[in-house]
């Protein structure tokens, strides 16, 4: 059942990740498409903000409070912990 667990969590902390990066897409588009006024600023905008959403990652620990608040799954215990 443990297996299991940690296969659901695994599951939900993809879909986590895949939402954080639709965000950043979207920012990047917004950014490119309404802010910028030019093509050097576009390039910019477009840089800089996937370099900034990479530098400024979510830590794993934002990222199980993410899943335990939108799928309700626990992260799975330590590996230490384990039979």
């Amino acid at each position: 059942m443990k297996a299991n667990e940690d296969k659901e969590y695994a599951s939900c902390s993809k879909k986590v990740w895949a939402i954080y990066i639709l965000v950043v897409i979207c920012l990047i588009i917004f950014l490119v498409a309404v802010v910028a006024q030019d093509n050097e600023e576009k390039l910019f905008y477009s840089l800089m903000t996937a370099a900034a959403s990479y530098v400024f990652r979510p830590t794993d620990r934002f990222i199980g409070k993410a899943v335990m608040r939108l799928f309700g799954v626990a992260p799975p215990a330590n590996s230490d912990d384990s039979e």
